[in-house]
């Protein structure tokens, strides 16, 4: 009965959610209307001042997420030291280090020396960032022949400059 009762409860809340979500959409759409129809003069203007709200808005939440996990661990090492929890740390540790050894030894069938496992990381992360990146600069502009300067590019570029000036505000 609790479990039928959880899931109508999740779906009213998901319902609840979507709601809210179409609610924001058409009140952006209300007053920001159709951007690619503007001047390149509002598009600057709206990307740029959407972009320095993001960005301002993120270094923001970013603090108060650092400050949160920050603040956890210093209580805790504060716990630790006034002796109300014991942590071994080195324990901890070691077992970290053995679960991952074993999950590497487990996908390439051998221990290899931490610069490999540093250099395949690494490797792997920036084949698989530019290949997302080439898919969505085409997907964005529309072509895959090469990148032409239409009204998006404007906003775009207008909205990273907004997002790291708000950046540099916070």
């Amino acid at each position: 009965m609790s479990a039928t009762w959880s899931k109508s409860r999740k779906n009213i809340e998901n319902k609840e959610i979507e709601k809210m979500a179409d609610d924001a959409s058409k009140f952006l759409g209300g007053i920001l209307g159709d951007i690619s129809n503007k001047s390149a003069y509002t598009q600057i203007g709206i990307g740029a001042a959407s972009g320095w709200l993001t960005g301002f808005t993120t270094m923001k939440v970013g603090k108060l997420a650092a400050f949160a996990i920050g603040g956890t661990i210093i209580l805790v090492e504060i716990a630790h030291h006034e002796g109300f929890i014991s942590i071994d740390w080195a324990k901890v540790n070691k077992k970290l280090d053995k679960v991952s050894d074993k999950v590497e030894t487990a996908v390439t069938g051998q221990s290899p020396s931490w610069i490999d496992k540093a250099e395949r990381f690494v490797d792997k992360k920036l084949e698989r960032a530019e290949r997302k990146t080439r898919k969505w600069y085409s997907k964005l502009i529309g072509d895959e022949n090469g990148p032409r300067v239409n009204d998006l590019h404007l906003f775009i570029t207008a909205f990273i400059g907004g997002a790291a000036i708000g950046v540099a505000c916070a």
